[in-house]
């Protein structure tokens, strides 16, 4: 515990501190009259598009595991995803809301001034909740940040600090099997994958508030994938040996 507080204290605090697919019913459309209005037929009746108001909908999958220690990973994956996933978000409105601020001022010492504001705000409101995180936790927000600015913790701290830091913080966090410069990939890391199913399954039950992530990926597509190459991998398994 003493360790994992040095890494968040030393790197993932002070990031933070810096920083201030879906689908519809497929309804077929008539144009009803000389003014375009776009109508939809419903049970034979034309009803106007405008005057339905429908939310999209994203439609998952049940959740399947074929062994109990697949479940109980999901699970402990889920908590820690669901705890640290605020934090990336907070990362990536840090980041626009810094970006946008010093773009107004016109000198370094405003812009120093500013950036010390948001550091003692942040510092005072998460470092003490940053700090209780585990090892697996501090890996899993490296990715969500990544998710969420569409950069890694290394980059953000190289840009907005320095390269020398940047290199420095990363050689520390590797002593603890932490990479600053690891990215979010659900189409070929499955931990990834399943990150994004957590994500998109309590973002819909309301637990999470979205945030739109930094990348532009088809979560149906991931989903037919990684199944597949689980019934292909089981299929594999069960195949007598000969």
């Amino acid at each position: 515990m003493v360790l994992a507080s040095f890494i968040y204290m030393k790197y993932i605090l002070p990031l933070l501190l810096i920083f201030p697919i879906f689908i519809f019913g497929q309804i077929p459309e008539i144009d009803q009259d000389s003014t375009h209005v776009e109508y939809m037929i419903i049970d034979g009746d034309s009803i106007p598009r405008e005057a339905i108001d429908l939310d999209e909908v994203l439609l998952l999958h049940k959740l399947k595991f074929d062994s109990k220690e697949n479940r109980r990973r999901y699970y402990i994956l889920r908590r820690k995803t669901i705890k640290v996933y605020p934090y990336a978000k907070m990362a990536a409105e840090r980041l626009d809301s810094l970006t946008d601020q010093l773009a107004t001022l016109d000198s370094k010492r405003k812009k120093k001034k500013y950036a010390k504001k948001v550091q003692k705000y942040i510092e005072s409101e998460f470092s003490g909740e940053l700090k209780k995180m585990t090892r697996t936790e501090g890996q899993i927000l490296i990715k969500l940040i990544h998710r969420q600015t569409g950069k890694t913790t290394f980059s953000l701290i190289k840009e907005l600090r320095n390269g020398w830091r940047a290199f420095w913080f990363n050689n520390t966090a590797s002593l603890f099997d932490i990479s600053l410069k690891r990215e979010f990939d659900p189409e070929h890391v499955k931990e990834d994958y399943l990150i994004e199913d957590i994500l998109q399954r309590n973002f819909q039950n309301g637990l999470l508030k979205e945030q739109k992530s930094a990348f532009d990926f088809d979560f149906f597509e991931l989903t037919n994938k990684w199944l597949n190459q689980d019934k292909t991998a089981v299929k594999t398994e069960q195949k007598p040996k000969s």
